[in-house]
This record gives structure tokens, sequence and C-alpha cells, in this order.
């Protein structure tokens, strides 16, 4: 590889005479659904830099034009389309990677890849599609494909510090949605291998990398006014004052490998909203993912088996400061903050609940990682977070040894030292004084090309907290293990891949009183038209409020998109569930049916239903529905305009119910929406929402209603 030989103008054109210049690298595999097989399309990209940026260029060549899948969107929401891009490693450490993807319009994605990372669906390897940068890209179609061109700059990556001859993991990757969704790289892949950026090609030459120490500020101000109804029977709304928030953040390049985060009054205000969430006869607090972009750059750097940091956590804070790099082997990620309204999550064994601390509380973690070996890890983690009568700390060890291509174990350990305020302990139930815990994790998995096989081992204290972290359940000791075969289908199948697997799990109490054995039967298949079929088969025993239920459940998934414009899923599940309102048993069905829709290149329409109900022996408890609705007008990349609404319909038979509850709860939320955004921190956005709630004595009326407006400007020094 060499720098370019001269001026690269980021327009989608690959004219330029520094193009001709760089060596061609083809995409000559199909990864997927051929195993390694040749690709069916000719794809070229080619790469070369500057002082200051990197540029990616590519061409991907159809034989049918017309069945390119390409619409306008948002950032990072362009992944059901045609897209080509590139991911670079550029430590060479065959763990960590930035991912940049562009499909035919120009819309940008991208994300972290993480070999080290824990996957939700076993085996090593996670992707963070939650991270951005700011990067130029351009794309368009062409009468024999389309053209993408991106220009990085190097402020945007972390890398080596030197002026010397630098070698990065490379992999170029196209993905063509047709009859299968079919993926090509310019390496093949093994699929014995449990890793992904451990198979990157390398590149070498890059040289003159000089990013300098660049400043970024980011001010922001953020304008609202909310009208609220003081009561229920009030009639009208009272009209609020406006509130205006400034705030500022501040990002320092101190090392092209350290970046250093400060804030003053950061604009964490959350300008989208949380997908709704059914949250009727549930025992553990629901998860909502992180949105907020001071929390978001370097969250890998703090994901580990136990979710013990969780940053949604910090709600409102004055001030934050954060540093995360990577230096040679050794990795850090730490942060600061001063939070105005802390909440808590107090877990038990058999359920959780959420509190307010009063007053307000200081925050902090750390996360150290090492590389050790080929692939391998070994890290540590603190948490500390503290307030007027509270305090509570964690601290411990975790790794991940490979032991091959496809066999890794992963372990942690923890321990806490909490003490709470008297009125949390009187309130909540919660031990006074000061108490410690501990929790172990330990996990071996085998992932091949046609076996899974894994053992996985659990034990949380009944007095462990991680009040910065996820962890709803405590006091239990949890044992799984699993086997599953996988099948690939031949070529020319309308099928690619099936799975069939077993798992056994049982959860306890430290002292030995069952929670929950449960035991499952799959099956799975991939296949033309995107087909996602997915059923499994449960059968389980559950001990809750002393006494012991035995259960069975049937659920499955089906997903499918029978043109580029159109895709279904539906999820089902009937079987045993438990009111745990009466400890009673009851049977339960639940059904989500999706549908979206792609009208021409600028509009988009997504609409999900939740239904669930649930039968006891006298009748019908409960049932509830939770709709939403998504509808985008996207002008081009930068401009949309969208409209959201979501509501959640709940009614129950009082008369099986022994403590009051209402017979109709009927909430609607709706928002409307315009985004601008020339990079992920210069926006603007303006928009209105309204909420209403009703009952079966009170017809559903406005709650309240917010008029909101937001800026915010990237400035580089």
């Amino acid at each position: 590889m060499r720098p370019a030989t001269g001026p690269i103008s980021v327009d989608g054109r690959l004219d330029e005479a520094a193009w001709q210049d760089a060596a061609p690298i083809p995409l000559a595999w199909e990864t997927w659904p051929a195993d390694n097989g040749p690709a069916a399309v000719a794809t070229t990209c080619r790469l070369t830099w500057d002082e200051r940026t990197l540029y990616v260029g590519c061409r991907a060549d159809d034989p049918e034009p017309a069945t390119i899948r390409a619409r306008y969107a948002d950032r990072d929401d362009a992944f059901r389309d045609d897209y080509v891009g590139v991911q670079l490693d550029p430590f060479n450490d065959r763990r960590r990677a930035f991912a940049f993807y562009v499909n035919p319009l120009g819309v940008q994605m991208d994300l972290f890849l993480d070999d080290l990372g824990v996957s939700m669906f076993g085996g090593s390897g996670s992707e963070d599609p939650t991270w951005d940068a700011i990067w130029a890209s351009a794309g368009r179609l062409t009468p024999a494909g389309y053209e993408v061109e991106m220009g990085i700059p190097f402020t945007s990556l972390r890398f080596p510090q030197g002026n010397g001859v630098q070698t990065w993991g490379v992999s170029f990757v196209r993905v063509r949605p047709r009859d299968f969704r079919y993926q090509l790289a310019s390496q093949p892949k093994d699929r014995d291998r449990s890793c992904t950026v451990c198979q990157f090609s390398l590149v070498t030459g890059l040289t003159g990398l000089t990013p300098g120490h660049a400043i970024e500020l980011d001010p922001t101000i953020t304008a609202q006014r909310t009208d609220r109804r003081p009561e229920p029977t009030a009639h009208g709304l009272e009209t609020g004052s406006v509130q205006t928030d400034l705030g500022l953040t501040a990002t320092w390049g101190v090392t092209p490998n350290l970046i250093l985060n400060a804030a003053i009054n950061p604009d964490f205000s959350q300008i989208e909203a949380d997908a709704l969430q059914l949250d009727v006869n549930e025992r553990f607090a629901l998860f909502y993912p992180e949105k907020r972009p001071f929390f978001l750059e370097g969250a890998d750097f703090f994901t580990t088996p136990f979710q013990a940091v969780f940053t949604r956590n910090v709600a409102a804070p004055d001030w934050g400061l954060k540093a995360s790099g990577k230096i040679g082997v050794h990795a850090l990620g730490a942060f600061v903050a001063r939070d105005e309204r802390s909440t808590l999550l107090l877990p038990g064994s058999q359920g959780s609940q959420n509190a307010l601390l009063p007053g307000k509380t200081e925050d902090a973690a750390l996360r150290y990682r090492r590389d050790v070996g080929h692939g391998s890890s070994l890290g540590l983690l603190a948490t500390a977070r503290q307030g007027d009568g509270y305090e509570n700390r964690i601290g411990g060890l975790d790794g991940l040894i490979r032991l091959g291509a496809s066999d890794l174990v992963r372990f942690q350990a923890l321990g806490s030292r909490t003490e709470y305020p008297g009125e949390i302990v009187a309130a909540y139930g919660q031990p006074g004084g000061r108490f410690s815990g501990h929790a172990l994790f330990g996990a071996y998995e085998h992932l091949s090309q046609r076996w899974r096989w894994s053992g996985r081992y659990e034990e949380v204290a009944p007095d462990f907290r991680a009040d910065l972290g996820f962890m709803p359940q405590v006091d239990r000791r949890y044992g799984k293990a699993l086997v599953e075969r996988h099948w690939w289908a031949r070529e020319g199948s309308w099928w690619t891949s099936a799975r069939v697997g077993v798992d056994s799990s049982r959860t306890e109490t430290r002292a030995g009183e069952l929670l929950e054995r449960l035991d499952e039967v799959w099956i799975m298949l991939d296949g033309v038209r995107e087909l996602d079929l997915f059923v499994q088969v449960s059968d389980r025993t559950r001990t809750f409020a002393g006494r012991r239920f035995e259960e069975s459940l049937l659920e499955g998934r089906f997903g499918i998109r029978p043109t580029g414009a159109l895709s279904f899923g539906l999820y089902a599940m009937t079987g045993d569930e438990i009111d745990y309102a009466h400890a009673r048993p009851g049977e339960q069905v639940r059904l989500q049916p999706t549908l979206g829709l792609n009208l021409g290149r600028h509009l988009r329409a997504e609409l999900s239903h939740s239904w669930q109900r649930l039968d006891v022996d006298p009748g019908r408890l409960f049932t509830a529905n939770l709709t939403e609705l998504h509808l985008i007008w996207q002008f081009n990349v930068r401009t949309f305009v969208r409209a959201i609404a979501q509501r959640s319909l709940v009614e129950r038979d009082p008369a099986l119910y022994a403590f009051p509850v209402e017979a109709r709860s009927d909430r609607l939320f709706s928002q409307l929406l315009f985004s601008y955004k020339l990079n992920p921190q210069t926006v603007f956005f303006l928009g209105y929402s309204e909420t209403g709630f009703g009952t079966a004595e009170i017809d559903r009326r406005r709650e309240e209603r917010t008029l909101f407006v937001k800026l915010g400007y990237a400035l580089s020094l």
C-alpha cells in the first residue's frame, strides 16, 4: 500500500488519478451462504491515505442493477440494503476493529467489532452499532452497479503512536441481499474459528499518519416546554415554563490511541423514544439500552460477563469525565460523574424493585484489560458510587482464554461492599449497616462449523450489589449445559443452514432451594428470502412464594422478506405461566407480529404489535396489547421527518385480583420529529410529543404535551 498520489474528493465517483494508482483489492470470496465459494459478482475496493485521512473506494458490479436495494435512511439504519465497507484493526491485535459501511446512496453505517465481547447467542464476539464516528461518505448508482467512497479522518480512529511503517488488519465486505443475503469478503472465513477480527488480512506500508492532538468541542442547547394536566379529572392542561439547558462536551485526542472526554452540564437529553415493552406480570426490571453519546464512546471497554456497568443508572449528571484508549497490549477505560438524580435497582432471588436515592451521588468506573497470547485477555474492573449515607463499591477480575481455534474459557469474579441510607433500608427491607457479597462466573464453549457445546456456572450471593450495573437477580446458583448440531445446505438449495440443539439448566438459591429447572429442545432454519424459522419446546419447574409449579412451553419465531420492500415477522408462545401477583398457576399466550414496508427510496413504515393474555383457574386475569407504528420520510442522507405512535392497552378482571386494580388502562404516546444531522454531533432536532391516558371510568385524554428543540455543533480545533 502507498499514500495517495493526488487529491481525492469524496463524491462517489472513483475518477481521480489517485484511485488508479491505488492497488485493487478484489472481494473474491462468498462467505455466506457459500462456505468460501467464488463470488458470483465482481467487487473491487482500493485503499489509500494522505496526512490526515484514510480513503476507501469500492466499485460493486451487478448483472441486474434494477435489483439493487438502496434507500435513503438515517445513519446506521440501512443494514437491510446493499452495502459495501471496510473493517479496520489498526493495532493488528486481532481482537477489536472499527467497521465502516456505505449503501449505494451514501448512507453511513459504523460499528465496533470486539472478538473479546460477550455474544448474547453464545460464543465470543460482539458488535456495537451505537458507536459513531465523524467521517465522510458518498455513493451513486451506475449502469453497471454502484460506487462508494469514504474519507475517514485519522482523528476518528485509534492506532499506534509513532511515525514508522504500520501494519493493520483489514477486511473488505459486501452484502448483497437477493433471494439469499449474500456476503462477500476480501479473504476467506474459517467457520471452525470462533473469532472474526482474528481472520483479517494484513496491509502494510502505512506511513505518515499524523492526526495531531485533535480537540473537538460540542456545544449543545436544548429547550422544551411541557404542559401537564394537574389531575385526571381536571379540564385542560396547565402551561409549563420553557426550560433551556446549555451543555458542552470536549474531546481531546491526547495521543492517537488515547481519548479524553469532558462535559459540563452534558447533553444527556434523549430524543429517540425507547421502544415500549409490556411490563404486565413481570418480576424483574426491564432492560433499556444506552443511547447517550457521552457514554457510548469506548463503551466496549466496560463489557464483561456480568453487566456490572450500566450507564443509564447515571440519570442526570452535572458533569462527566471519561478516558479510553489502548497502548500496546493495555486497554483502559474510566469515567467519573456527579449525578443529580440517582436510581437504584434493588435485586432479589425472585424479583427486583426500583428506588430513588435521596440526594446526589458521585459515580465512577475503571476498567483495565491486557491482551494475552493469541486472542486471550485478562481484565480488572472497579466501580464506586457514593452519596449521603450511601456507598456501593465493586471490584474484581475477569478473563477470556482461547484454547485453540474453536474453544474458549471465560471467567469473572467480583466482590461488593454496600451501605444504604436508613430510608432505603426501612422502605425496601434492605440490609442495614455495611454488608458485602460476591459474584462468580465461569464458562467453557466450543464453537465450530458443525458443533457447538458449552457449560456455564454463575453464583451471586444474596448481599451482592452492583448499583452502577444491571444485575436484577441475586441469591442464586445457576448451571447450564448445551449441545447444538449445525448443518449447511448444498449450493442451489432453498435453505442455507439448520440447527438442532438441546440444553438443560438449573437455578437454586445459595441455600439449595430450587428456583428453576429448565430443559429445552429447539430447531432453527435459515433459507430463501431471508427465511428465519425457530421452534422450541421447553419443560420447566419453578418455585415462587413457596409453591412449586410444573410447566410446559411451546414457542416459535418466523421471519421472511418476500421482496426488498416488504418484511414480515411473528413470534408466538403458549404454555404455563405463574400469576406472580397471587402465586397461582396460569395459562399464557403471546403473539408479536411485525411488518416493515419500504415505499420507494424515501418512505418507510414499521408496524409491530404485542398481544398477551393470562388465564387462571377462575377466568381471564388480563389481556395486554401494545402497538407501535413508525412512519419515516427520509428526504436525503441527512434529513428526515418521523412520526411515532405507541399505544398500550391492558384490560383486567378486578374480581380475580386480591387488591384493587384498574379494569382498563389505556396509554397513548405520539411524537413528531424533524431531524437534520450533518454528523453525529452537528444536529438539529425539532419535535412535538404528547401522552394520553384513560381508564374504565375516564376516557383517554391528554396527560401532557411537550415541544422541544435541540441544536448541537461539532467544532474541531
